[in-house]
């Protein structure tokens, strides 16, 4: 990463992107060490719990496995730890390649503050509101890859229950929280979950609202992030196009709007009080 700003490609829509290559090769050690133990893909998905069809997936590498399977088939194939130390980077290939570095300075912060005027933010998204905003990508993306992306996200929102905690910060704009991607039902239960994240004490939720004649975030959603070591990063993504921006003038400017929009939003306490609110309406 350089200390301007840095770039990544653009989403490439339906196909798996360049992690695709990753999971390929992935699956073919994982073929490789089967046939080597002679297990017919029956037998070693029933050891480890799944149908052939999830086994085929896997080693075409059209699915990507949890890292308690991995390391499962590495001990029961006998594999000596070459699936194990791939685990990382299968982890990494579950995000599309214009995420990936914002995914791993994510997972590692100490502070990240978000500010979202599209869509929930993803650390705070439901299974099915992020299934129905993947489901309304255009070109749409196909059944593998949109089920890739649902996971990677869920498994982006670990990070909200580690220790040491991570602080997180949130203010959404109200036409986010009106919208009702994917019905009426996956919103009410996205705003439950919403009213959930408030209340832990690691977690400030803040909602600014359409009423509001001040908004000092109409050039897009953004996120701030720092590091353990005190570094602060900015990440911005446009129509799948990323920059994660490390220059300090770049960063700053940023962290003046966030302060902005913060004073410009309800408090806290008033902001789960209007979510309360607002799921009354549906």
């Amino acid at each position: 990463m350089s200390e301007a700003t840095q770039s990544a490609d653009e989403d490439p829509g339906p196909e798996p992107d360049s992690g695709a290559g990753v999971l390929r090769a992935f699956g073919r050690q994982l073929k490789r060490f089967r046939v080597r133990a002679g297990l017919e893909r029956t037998e070693f998905g029933e050891q480890l719990g799944y149908s052939v069809s999830t086994i085929a997936a896997y080693e075409q590498g059209r699915r990507v496995p949890p890292p308690e399977v991995i390391d499962q088939a590495d001990e029961l194939l006998d594999a000596g730890g070459v699936l194990k130390e791939m685990k990382e980077e299968v982890e990494r290939a579950q995000f599309p390649a214009f995420f990936r570095d914002a995914a791993r300075l994510e997972a590692e912060a100490v502070e990240l503050h978000v500010y979202a005027n599209q869509a929930v933010p993803g650390l705070l998204q439901t299974e099915e509101y992020a299934r129905a905003v993947f489901g309304m990508m255009r070109p749409p993306l196909d059944e593998d890859v949109m089920a890739q992306r649902v996971a990677a996200r869920l498994l982006r929102q670990e990070v909200v229950a580690k220790h040491p905690a991570t602080l997180m910060s949130f203010v959404i704009d109200e036409s986010v929280l009106r919208r009702p991607i994917g019905g009426r039902t996956v919103l009410q239960e996205q705003l439950e979950q919403i009213l959930l994240a408030g209340q832990m004490r690691t977690v400030e939720i803040q909602v600014l609202p359409l009423e509001s004649e001040e908004n000092a975030g109409l050039a897009g959603p953004f996120t701030l992030i720092e590091t353990k070591e005190g570094r602060r990063i900015a990440y911005v993504e446009v129509q799948n196009v990323s920059h994660v921006h490390t220059e300090r003038r770049l960063v700053w400017g940023l962290e003046i709007k966030y302060g902005i929009l913060r004073a410009q939003a309800l408090t806290p306490q008033a902001s789960l009080s209007y979510v309360e609110k607002l799921l009354g309406e549906l």
